[in-house]
Formats: structure tokens, C-alpha cells, sequence
């Protein structure tokens, strides 16, 4: 086995040194031809440095720019507090992991021989490059290569066939820890089964996992080491749109229109004013404008605020994600996915700045490709050597085929020209992974989410997330939205707070179909009424006394304004239908609009000043012409008398008290709405199917009672193949023939030992009667003494114990009696079989 290993490092060496000279000639090529291109600029009289002199600057520079790189990254700090940390060693109970998690195989000490062998090389040949993601310690402090702790595994579950379900649920699943350092990978990188044990890690630990799953149902997954944006590694969602609140395209169907008839009777002309339709129009485009235009400038103001908090470590925050490449499972495009958040991105996404390098279970590529324009340049062909270094001559990835002048000085090399046929036999494997078997419990499938309940903050919305059956309610998903980006929200079941009621108007008698409240006012809508009415708002003012919210019944709060608007009456003229009106009652005042004409541009009003019938004194108001201000288009006679404003007034007055006391009832229906809501919401019954053993209690009472009675058929089988005279017989010489004085001392002792096990089964009762009688007296003493100051959780916890506690003492004292009665019953039934036994039989007749 060890020398299998060195010829394969050594063949990866001698692979390596040939590639090497290859790179080597392409060098000594480029100089050659700068050095002539120089020779040429000099004869045109050209100035032109030698090209020592530009790589000595070139050099002089780079240092210079390095320096300045580690000075400003030195006044860098970062300090990630103690409760982000992920779960440390001392945390995992090590003792009982297998053995594989304490020490490595010989094959594996190998591999890290191979892997330390290739970092050299590749910190040798790549200095300013930082160092590879080999071996990293797992929870024992072991020294892991990262490839064995893949470990493909296809899931008995269905929904974690597929990538997007699968990502889905490692998301909901794990809680996210931030790495230590955010500039460096970790130090540790644990089990899978570790990290599901104990549902949290970081963003390698979910790659981990989520690669395992992937590959084990077919897809062609890698983990990827490199550098992603800060909302990446933060799980920053807050800048992204929820995917739930976008609605499909639907595609719109044109329809058909029909060929018109030649003798088709004309359509009526359209005799509505397109001025006016112009103008709505222009009204309503206006208004959409500028609801636009104000959010833009909040965004705008909100974004100049992001982008004034600028990530000053931009390109150096350390990520890692999983990479899908097409082929298998029929992907037809290569692309990411982000294990934070499930979500898959395209190769070329601004979020991934850079790879350092990627591995599965079977090998490790570094990537040799310049990332200065991230992520988009990269080609994922990791057949090719040039773009990818692989680590292990073992891959399934094709080589990149070399051109006939690299093929001819290849094979000038004795060392190299049979290169093909040594790798075949010299190739070193990949070491299965130590890692135990996935497994995902049913329970733990079906809570997923951390405690059952997970969080996820959204741009203007909130997705929350919680287990089946964890609300008594049944709710296992709810999303939010906001109107702004700060999500500013309160929501509450007290009354007179912000709230929008929706009904169906066909349902009530009142035509209400939507009902929107604030603190200070309550706009109602309505359709379909006797009286027209489509409109009503209140505007409350402060209470006097400062009482508590639910005493709208006692204590209502006083109205200030009241306006309500109608629809269009066609059995009234226009003029004299109202349209608007408005009851100031602070001011005692009415106001009236009636609907325009068809043939007017302006619509009759009317103001009356609404007054108390009687004075100070107790003398009759008369009605004066002061008392009502009017505006009509064409004045009529009869509107002007005294008699018909007075009329008017007195109606509008008994309109006015059935308004106030409408808008009031609202307010009683609004409070018993909310009561009903917070008595709906602690009363509710879930349907839980009869094949969920666990929840179904009529299901589990009678799965328990068919095992108790297959329990207790097995005690009675148990019983009757015991025999009964074996610890006896046992004293006695084997083999020896027994005599009548024997089996009469047998018969005896077994008797004896019977009784003996009778009266300690009833001490043993008796004595557990006893310590529940003395627990219930000290409870019983403890309530008295402290009666006063217990609370009624106190008391109905003293009410429970004291009711399970005479439950037990109650169970004991009837096993006690039972007991007592069967005990002289099994006494002689035993008495019985032991005069019946073959063995006894013969010798005890005489004392029958």
C-alpha cells in the first residue's frame, strides 16, 4: 500500500515537472519574441527599456502595491462575538462518534502526504495566492481532507429529489453561524451528521451537506471555496424580492372578433364628454406619477444610504456555495447555488466575486483563471489542466488534449514518454468518506425548521415559517407585506387602533363591504342600500376621561365629524338629490351637495346653522333667513321659504342623531368582530389523520391498548414455561432419585417462598401508599401556610398535583385490596399444580 502511494505521488510529480516544461518553453517563446521586438524598435530609433529593467519595475510596483494591500487590510479589524460562534469541540460529545472521526486510515495518512505534497507545489509556483482549503480538524481535532467528508447520500424522502427542494429544506432546516474570520476559511469543518444533530453551521457545513444530498440523487454538485458579497455571506435578504410576490406572466389571449353583420343595427353614440375622460385621466395619471415618483426618492434615498456604508472588505469575505455543472439529472446550464438561502444563481451573478477552488468526493481543482471580472470568465471545464489543477490523477474529467509540438517535446523525455501507461497503474484513489451515514428522522423531516419556526426578511416583506402543529391554529406559513422599506408595521386585536375590514355586501343587510379604522377616524364603504348611501366617515376627537379601550359601550367616543355620500337617485331630480353631506357637530353645523345635472358644469350647496330649539330662557328659536346659506344654479321660489328650510333642518337634525347613532353601533360590531377573532383564535380543533399514530389520540390510545393486552399475553405465555420447582431442584445432586422426604421439603420450601414473595408484593404497595400519603400532607400543609400569597397559576397548579396525586394513592390502595384477595387464591393454586407435578406426584399421594 505504501508504495503504491509514493509511485502515484511520484507519477503525479514527474506529471507535474513535464506540464511544468511545457509552461517553461511557452515562457522562453514570449521572451524570444520580445527581445526581437525590441531589436526592431531599436533600429527605428525607437527608446525602449530591456526587459529586466521593466520586470525589476513591474516587480518594484507589484511589492509597493502589496504593501499598501496588507497596511490598509491591517487597520482592518474584525470581532465576531461569542454567541455567533458555531458549536465548539467541547460542545459535541466526542466519546460516542466511530471511530473513523478519531483517526485516520493508513490510506487516508497518505492522502494528506499527497495533499501537503501539492499545497508546496502550489505555494511554490503560486506565492502570492493564499493558502489551499485542504485538511481542515473536524470535531475531534483530526486532521480531515475535505473530499472525504462528502459523503453521497440519497434521501428516503421524495421532496429531496430535486435540487430546489432539497436546498429548500437544508435552508429551513440548519440555522446559519458566520465563520470566526471572515477573511479566511474555517479551522474546523465537522460532519454532516454533526452538523444535523445539532442544526446549525456555516456556510461550508451547508455546502457539505448540501453536495452530499446532491450528488447522491444524481447531479453533478461541487463545493466551491472563494468570495462572495456581504449580503451573500450575511444572508442578506433584505435587498432582494420575495419570489412568493411575484405573480406569474399570464399569457393574455386576444379574442376573436367576431365579422360584423351587414345588416347589423348601429350602437347608440357615445355621449359622454371625452373633455371630461381626458381629464380623469390626466387626473389619475398624475396621481400614479406621483405616488412613482415619491417612492423612487425614498429608494433612492434608501440606496444613497446603503451605498454610503460601502463593504470595506468588498472581495475579501470568504464563501462558500455549490456549483451544479450540466449533464447530469438533464441540466442543461451550469449555475450556483447559494446554500443560505436555496436560491440559484447564473454562473456569471455579481453576488460570487472569485473561486479559489472546488471539490467532490472523488478529487480537488484549483482554479488557475484570472477572477478580476469575478465570476463571469470563468470557464468550468475541469478537464483542462491549464484552468483547473487537479489534484488526484484519479478523476473522471477528460483531459485536455495538448497540440503535436507540445506532444513532440513531450516525448523527447524518457521519463514522460510512457507517462499515460504509468498513470494507469499509479493513479491514487480517493479514500471513502469517514463521514457515518445521513440519516434524517420522519420528526425531524417534518419540523425542519430550527425550535419549528424560522424567520426570513425580505424587501418590503417577511416569510415566517413554522412546524405542522406547532400553532394551535394551524398556521404553518404566513408572508407579510410592507408598503415601505423600513417594514414598519403594528398589528393588534384592541380596538380603535389601525385595521381594514373586508365583507361581503351580499351577506349583510347594510350593504357594508369594506370598513377602515384608525385611532382617530372610521371610513366605511357600502353598496347596494335603499338609501344610496356608498360613503361614511367619522372623525373622532380625544375622550375626556382617560378609561380603558373597551369601554366604547360606556364611555364612546365623542364624534366631531360626520360625512356621508350617496349614489345618484334617478327618482329624484338632480338638484334636490343629495350627494354629499356633512355634519359638523363640534360647530353645529350641516352641510349639503347635491348631485350636478347633466346640463349643468356645477352642482347646488347648502349650509344650514344648526341651532337648539329653545334659549337659555326656555324660549322658542324662531327659524331666521341667517340660519341656512345656499347656492343654487336656478333658484327656485319654494326653496327660499322660511317654512321649507325649517323642514329641511328638522330632518337633516333626526338624520344627523340616526348617523351618529349608526356610527355607533359600528363601533360596538367592531369590538365584538375583535372578541370573536381572539375567541376563534384559542378555539380551534385541528384534523389530524388517523394514520398519524403520534397525534391522533383515539389512534394512539388504541395502538397502546392492543399493546398492552399483546404484553400481557406474553407474561402469561412466560409464565406458564416457567418452571416453578427448577431453583429448588437445583440444590439437590444431579441426578440423584428423589425420596418421599425430599419432595414433601420441596413442596414445602416452594410454598414458602410463594407466600414470602405475597407479602412483599403487599409491603411494597403498602409502602408506596404510604410516601404518596405523606407528599400529598406536606402539599396539603405547604397550601395552607402559603394560601394568601399564591397566585391562581400557583393554585391551579396545587389543584393538579393534588388531583394526580389522590388518582395514585386511590390506583394503590385498590392493587393493595386486589392483592389481598387473590393472594390466598394463588396460594392454593400453586399448592395445587405442586401436588399435580409429574415429578411430585407419586411421592405426595400419601398426603393427599
Amino acid at each position: 500500500m505504501v508504495q503504491a502511494v509514493l509511485k502515484a505521488t511520484s507519477s503525479l510529480d514527474s506529471h507535474r515537472h513535464a506540464r511544468m516544461e511545457v509552461l517553461k518553453e511557452k515562457v522562453e517563446e514570449e521572451e524570444a519574441a520580445e527581445r526581437e521586438e525590441a531589436a526592431e524598435r531599436a533600429e527605428r530609433g525607437e527608446k525602449t527599456k530591456r526587459p529586466m529593467e521593466v520586470r525589476r519595475e513591474e516587480t518594484t510596483m507589484t511589492q509597493e502595491m502589496l504593501r499598501d494591500l496588507e497596511r490598509k487590510l491591517s487597520e482592518i479589524e474584525v470581532s465576531v462575538p461569542e454567541k455567533l460562534l458555531a458549536f465548539t469541540k467541547d460542545t459535541i460529545d466526542t466519546s460516542k462518534l466511530p471511530l473513523s472521526y478519531q483517526s485516520n486510515t493508513l490510506k487516508e495518512e497518505h492522502l494528506l502526504q499527497v495533499a501537503d505534497n501539492f499545497s508546496r507545489q502550489y505555494s511554490h509556483l503560486c506565492p502570492d495566492r493564499v493558502p489551499l482549503f485542504l485538511h481542515p480538524l473536524n470535531e475531534c481535532e483530526v486532521p480531515k481532507f475535505v473530499s472525504t467528508t462528502i459523503r453521497p447520500t440519497l434521501m428516503p424522502y421524495p421532496e429531496l429529489y430535486n435540487w430546489d427542494t432539497c436546498a429548500q429544506f437544508i435552508s429551513d432546516f440548519l440555522s446559519m453561524v458566520p465563520l470566526p474570520d471572515p477573511l479566511k476559511p474555517p479551522l474546523y469543518l465537522y460532519s454532516s451528521t454533526t452538523v444535523l444533530k445539532y442544526q446549525k453551521g456555516n456556510c461550508f457545513d451547508f455546502s457539505t451537506l448540501l453536495c452530499s444530498m446532491l450528488i447522491g440523487a444524481g447531479y453533478d454538485a461541487y463545493c466551491v471555496n472563494g468570495y462572495g458579497s456581504q449580503d451573500l455571506c450575511h444572508m442578506d435578504l433584505t435587498r432582494e424580492v420575495c419570489p412568493l410576490t411575484m405573480k406569474p406572466k399570464e399569457s393574455v389571449k386576444e379574442e376573436e372578433k367576431a365579422p360584423p353583420k351587414k345588416y347589423a343595427i348601429k350602437p347608440p353614440r357615445d355621449l359622454t364628454s371625452r373633455f371630461e375622460q381626458e381629464q380623469e385621466m390626466k387626473r389619475q395619471e398624475a396621481i400614479k406619477a406621483e405616488e412613482e415618483n415619491r417612492r423612487k426618492q425614498e429608494e433612492a434615498r434608501l440606496l444613497e444610504q446603503e451605498n454610503a456604508k460601502t463593504d470595506p472588505l468588498h472581495g475579501l469575505r470568504v464563501h462558500s456555495w455549490v456549483l451544479v455543472l450540466s449533464g447530469k439529472r438533464e441540466v442543461p446550464e451550469s449555475f450556483f447555488i447559494d446554500p443560505f438561502t436555496a436560491r440559484s444563481y447564473s454562473t456569471q451573478d455579481d453576488h460570487f466575486l472569485g473561486i479559489e477552488s472546488l471539490w467532490n468526493h472523488k478529487n480537488y481543482w484549483v482554479n488557475m483563471q484570472d477572477c478580476w471580472n469575478c465570476c463571469k470568465d470563468l470557464v468550468f471545464d475541469l478537464g483542462d489542466p491549464v484552468r483547473w489543477e487537479y489534484l488526484l490523477l484519479g478523476t473522471d474529467k477528460p483531459f485536455l488534449s495538448l497540440t503535436e509540438e507540445e506532444d513532440e517535446g513531450m516525448n523527447d523525455d524518457d521519463d514522460v514518454e510512457n507517462l499515460g501507461k504509468e498513470d494507469e497503474d499509479k493513479s491514487f484513489d480517493m479514500p471513502p468518506s469517514w463521514v457515518e451515514q445521513i440519516e434524517i428522522s420522519p420528526e425531524a423531516f417534518e419540523t425542519r425548521c430550527p425550535n419549528g419556526k424560522k424567520v426570513i426578511q425580505y424587501k418590503r416583506a417577511k416569510l415566517e415559517k413554522w412546524a405542522p402543529y406547532l400553532n394551535n391554529n394551524g398556521l404553518v406559513c404566513r408572508l407579510t407585506t410592507y408598503e415601505d422599506l423600513e417594514l414598519h408595521s403594528y398589528k393588534s386585536m384592541q380596538p380603535e387602533m389601525d385595521r381594514v375590514m373586508e365583507f361581503y355586501e351580499m351577506a349583510r343587510v347594510d350593504g357594508l363591504i369594506k370598513r377602515e379604522e384608525t385611532p382617530k377616524t372610521m371610513t366605511e364603504h357600502y353598496q347596494g342600500r335603499p338609501d344610496f348611501l356608498s360613503y361614511r366617515h367619522v372623525n373622532f376627537g380625544p375622550r375626556m376621561k382617560k378609561l380603558a379601550l373597551n369601554s366604547a359601550e360606556s364611555n364612546p367616543r365623542p364624534m366631531v365629524k360626520i360625512t356621508e355620500r350617496f349614489f345618484r337617485n334617478p327618482a329624484k331630480p338632480a338638484d334636490e338629490d343629495v350627494a354629499e353631506r356633512v355634519f359638523l357637530i363640534a360647530e353645529e353645523r350641516i352641510q349639503l351637495r347635491y348631485h350636478c345635472r347633466s346640463d349643468h358644469i356645477t352642482a347646488n350647496k347648502r349650509e344650514f346653522l344648526r341651532r337648539t330649539e329653545v334659549d337659555s330662557k326656555g324660549n322658542k328659536i324662531i327659524m331666521t333667513p341667517d340660519m341656512c346659506i345656499s347656492f343654487e344654479v336656478e333658484p327656485m321660489e319654494h326653496t327660499k321659504k322660511l317654512l321649507y328650510q325649517y323642514e329641511a333642518m328638522m330632518k337633516l337634525k333626526n338624520e344627523e342623531k340616526l348617523s351618529r347613532h349608526q356610527a355607533w353601533e359600528s363601533e360596538l360590531e367592531v369590538l365584538e368582530i375583535l372578541k370573536l377573532r381572539e375567541e376563534e383564535e384559542e378555539a380551534h380543533t385541528l384534523t389530524i389523520s388517523i394514520y398519524d399514530t403520534k397525534r391522533n389520540e383515539k389512534s394512539k390510545e388504541y395502538r397502546e391498548a392492543m399493546e398492552r393486552v399483546l404484553h400481557e399475553e406474553h407474561l402469561r405465555q412466560v409464565e406458564a414455561q416457567l418452571d416453578y420447582l427448577a431453583p429448588f431442584l437445583a440444590q439437590l445432586p444431579p441426578g440423584e432419585k428423589l425420596t418421599r422426604w425430599q419432595a414433601v421439603r420441596l413442596k414445602d420450601e416452594c410454598l414458602n417462598d410463594f407466600k414470602q414473595r405475597l407479602i412483599d408484593k403487599a409491603n411494597l404497595i403498602q409502602a408506596r401508599f404510604e410516601k404518596e400519603t405523606q407528599e400529598l400532607q406536606k402539599k396539603q400543609q405547604w397550601y395552607q401556610e402559603n394560601q394568601v400569597t399564591l397566585t391562581p397559576e400557583d393554585e391551579d397548579l396545587y389543584l393538579s398535583y393534588c388531583s394526580q396525586a389522590m388518582f395514585r394513592i386511590r390506583i394503590l390502595e385498590q392493587r393493595l385490596s386486589r392483592h389481598k384477595e387473590l393472594a390466598p387464591l394463588k396460594y392454593l393454586a400453586l399448592e395445587e399444580k405442586l401436588y399435580k407435578d409429574p415429578r411430585l406426584v407419586e411421592l405426595l399421594k400419601v398426603f393427599v
